[in-house]
């Protein structure tokens, strides 16, 4: 069974529902480690005192903040759980909103919220208002030493959803990138062809239709590698934009036709594959 890594309570107003806080995802990264090309030896990292050059045991370690006159400030852990405030246990909701008003840009990390120490009835209660309502709901809760926006979504099966958000002052304005904007707008029949297109490859969402390709290749070079294969890369092609914008638009649309008489099948995106020998 999962574990939980935040016990607290959902508050609405006066409702208070016990909950438990659990992780959504699950990396599935290919970590690799640094060894040495020389012998293979595991490279460790060391903390190191620059003035003395001795190495610091991990328990003589504070946290410490520099101030502008380059001073520096030492928090404890005990000091720095001042800051969550009388209520850290707590995930306020302080408004709904609906789903459809925030921008996907906002949203960060999920988790799924599970009710204890009898706090099924509230949760319930929470869980069936919010599906039948469609909206979200916003508030805040303090993790790993930090406030989080979050929203608190109606998930199926009778679990509530909850995910970490992006505070206004942290998105980056488009406004801001000093790019080129496209002066030239497309004529009349790209625009009806690139419509067509989207059309045809419109479908409902099935998440299990996608899966980590780039993870597989790596993992094969892995396996190749280790059975005493040499590994070559391949060519780079370059990407470049068509010269016949139109001509290209047909040749994608007409390859989407062909697909979407084929439901079952769905278009896997082209991988160069290593050179092996």
């Amino acid at each position: 069974m999962a574990r939980s890594i935040w016990n607290g309570c959902l508050g609405v107003g006066e409702l208070r529902v016990p909950v438990k806080l659990y992780g959504a995802v699950e990396s599935k990264t290919v970590h690799f480690h640094e060894v040495h090309a020389r012998d293979g030896a595991r490279i460790e990292h060391r903390r190191i005192d620059p003035e003395t050059g001795e190495t610091v045991d991990y328990a003589h370690i504070v946290r410490g903040f520099q101030t502008s006159d380059g001073s520096w400030v030492v928090l404890s852990d005990d000091e720095l759980k001042a800051a969550d405030g009388p209520q850290a246990k707590l995930a306020t909701i302080e408004e709904f909103v609906p789903a459809e008003q925030i921008d996907p840009v906002r949203y960060d990390h999920p988790y799924y919220l599970g009710p204890r120490n009898d706090g099924d009835d509230g949760y319930r209660l929470l869980h069936d208002a919010l599906a039948r309502s469609g909206r979200v709901g916003i508030g805040r809760i303090v993790l790993r030493t930090r406030e989080r926006l979050v929203a608190l979504r109606a998930l199926g099966d009778g679990v509530l959803g909850l995910v970490t958000m992006h505070f206004d002052d942290e998105l980056v304005d488009p406004a801001s990138f000093e790019v080129p904007r496209p002066k030239k707008a497309p004529a009349k029949r790209e625009r009806e062809m690139a419509r067509a297109l989207v059309d045809t490859l419109a479908q409902p969402f099935d998440a299990t239709a996608f899966e980590d390709e780039y993870r597989a290749a790596v993992l094969a070079l892995i396996e190749r590698k280790a059975a005493g294969r040499a590994i070559e890369a391949p060519e780079e092609e370059p990407a470049e934009a068509p010269d016949d914008l139109e001509a290209a638009l047909q040749a994608m649309l007409e390859d989407a036709r062909k697909r979407r008489a084929k439901p079952s099948s769905r278009r896997r995106r082209p991988r160069a594959k290593a050179a092996s020998r």
